[in-house]
């Protein structure tokens, strides 16, 4: 893992950031059907998980971030996350960065 450290070149200053991780969840919203999760729940209960009421399948990406500070990386989820890895219409997400 690369840690942080700023060089200094001929009146310039070049920083480096840490290598960094981000954990992105996607979920259907509330609001959707989630046959593959009911399918799942059904087959907890047949298997003697009958506490388990509901289950929501969805999508977890992990991403290895280089290059951006914190609120750069802030910035370029969101983006990533809306633009990218989710259908807005039906589904939501949520993300960490791990460092």
């Amino acid at each position: 893992m690369r840690r942080s450290a700023c060089a200094s070149r001929a009146n310039s200053i070049r920083c480096y950031t840490e290598l960094m991780k981000a954990h992105v969840w996607v979920l259907p919203k509330k609001t959707v059907l989630d046959p593959q999760g009911q399918t799942i729940q059904h087959a907890l209960a047949g298997l003697g998980f009958g506490a388990v009421k509901d289950v929501r399948q969805g999508k977890f990406f992990v991403l290895d971030l280089d290059g951006w500070n914190r609120d750069e990386a802030q910035k370029q989820l969101e983006k990533i996350s809306k633009e990218v890895l989710t259908n807005p219409v039906i589904e939501e997400y949520s993300f960490e960065i791990v460092e």
